[in-house]
């Protein structure tokens, strides 16, 4: 018995460990949350229309999506630490592009392109690692953590960037921002692992709740195709895409925001106070989730996020929009926990990086709505309230949609067929 509870221990230290780590990692993935200040220092420097300084941060956003399936699906083969290496390496080097040109061409293939494939290799690695380690009723908890450090990133990234902007130039913010982090990444990527084979985390659960609120945790590995002949994939991932769409465009947009909305010329701040509340965000929303179930929660942050959104026209002051920018981390953070916890537990852990990869595509078309709309209004009518008003609208939809959404009961109609006893032929 003692050497049982010994092993117990040791494991969970090493399951700290890679929680840890990981979390390290995304601190450092996290650059594209402080996209927003470098946005501002592009149009302010470089003469860049709005919608020019978004595309960057959209085709990356795109780009992280895609990889994220492929990325999901090396690390479900070769393991977490060699994948979060590669991230690093990509991620380090496609801001040292972008800070080596003036050209939006380049711009958009460094930061972008480059930049995009490491955030995918990267940001697929830690998640899956993590809560490998741990028993379901900490899943929520475990996730909310590790992706805690990419949107809590751009509370330092943030005055960082800004700190280089006024002491050099946005092109060397770029370039000395990509040596960091390729740095960084590199080192805490080494702390990786998925648990040995036939591990199988201590339960800390004092009961067994029936209720429909409890966590959930799939008896079935689902495999990505099983996955997607589900319903439940489809709503997840609709719900994923549409409020996604809103954090992303104030997240792109803040600072812009603030000069143009509340005439403050320290909307980098706000990207800053934001942050922390996106990190608690999908802390708290983890945290909730194992204990509410993710529809109920889920409901919960997207009827806020809507009211928030509704009221944004209104924040023409610094203290106002500080308040509706952590109100907007807070919910959109919430997303990027709710959903791997979401996939792991009604799909499994077996494929749990590529399944959660193709949920996560949905992340990328959120991306393709909010800061681009959010661009394309603000050049068009030098406001953003039309662009409010769309978010609020489609984060609506997201609500109605969690009211038909539960955990898959069904086991796949392949496996059904398989474990059917076959007739003995005589």
């Amino acid at each position: 018995m003692m050497k049982t509870e010994g092993v117990a221990t040791e494991s969970q230290s090493k399951g700290w460990v890679v929680t840890f780590s990981g979390m390290g990692v995304n601190l450092a993935l996290g650059v594209l949350y402080a996209w927003s200040v470098f946005a501002a220092a592009l149009v302010d420097q470089l003469g860049w229309t709005k919608t020019q300084a978004a595309l960057p941060y959209t085709v990356a956003c795109v780009v992280f999506a895609i990889i994220m399936v492929p990325a999901g699906k090396l690390v479900d083969r070769y393991g977490p630490r060699w994948v979060a290496s590669l991230g690093g390496v990509f991620c380090g080097a496609g801001l040292i592009i972008a800070g080596v040109t003036e050209s939006l061409a380049l711009a958009v293939i460094g930061f972008g392109i480059i930049t995009g494939i490491g955030l995918g290799l990267g940001y697929s690695a830690p998640t899956p690692a993590a809560v490998r380690w741990f028993p379901p009723e900490k899943k929520g908890q475990i996730a909310g953590l590790v992706v805690a450090g990419f949107g809590l990133a751009s509370l330092y990234i943030s005055p960082m960037t800004k700190a280089f902007i006024g002491i050099w130039d946005v092109k060397y913010a770029f370039f000395v921002e990509g040596l960091l982090f390729m740095v960084v990444i590199l080192f805490l990527s080494q702390f990786l692992a998925f648990p040995p084979q036939g591990y199988t985390p201590q339960s800390t659960a004092k009961t067994t709740s029936k209720s429909s609120r409890a966590p959930v945790s799939s008896k079935y590995d689902y495999s990505p195709m099983e996955m997607m002949s589900t319903p439940q994939f489809w709503m997840l991932w609709l719900m994923f895409a549409l409020t996604a769409s809103a954090g992303l465009m104030i997240i792109g947009h803040l600072a812009k925001i603030a000069s143009m909305q509340a005439q403050v010329n320290w909307g980098y701040i706000m990207v800053a106070a934001l942050a922390v509340f996106n990190a608690g965000g999908r802390f708290v929303a983890g945290l909730l989730s194992d204990r509410l179930g993710f529809t109920i929660t889920m409901l919960l942050v997207f009827l806020l996020q809507a009211g928030n959104m509704l009221m944004f026209s209104y924040y023409v002051t610094g203290a106002t929009l500080l308040i509706g920018g952590c109100i907007a981390g807070l919910c959109y953070g919430a997303l990027l926990s709710l959903f791997p916890s979401a996939t792991y537990s009604f799909f499994g852990m077996k494929n749990a990086g590529v399944n959660y990869g193709l949920v996560f595509t949905a992340w990328g078309a959120g991306s393709l709505i909010g800061p681009i709309v959010a661009g394309v209004m603000a050049d068009t009518y030098n406001s953003y309230n039309n662009a409010y008003f769309i978010s609020a609208g489609l984060l609506v939809l997201a609500a109605l949609i969690t009211l038909a959404t539960k955990a898959p009961k069904r086991v796949p109609v392949t496996v059904a067929a398989a474990s059917t006893p076959q007739p003995v032929k005589k």
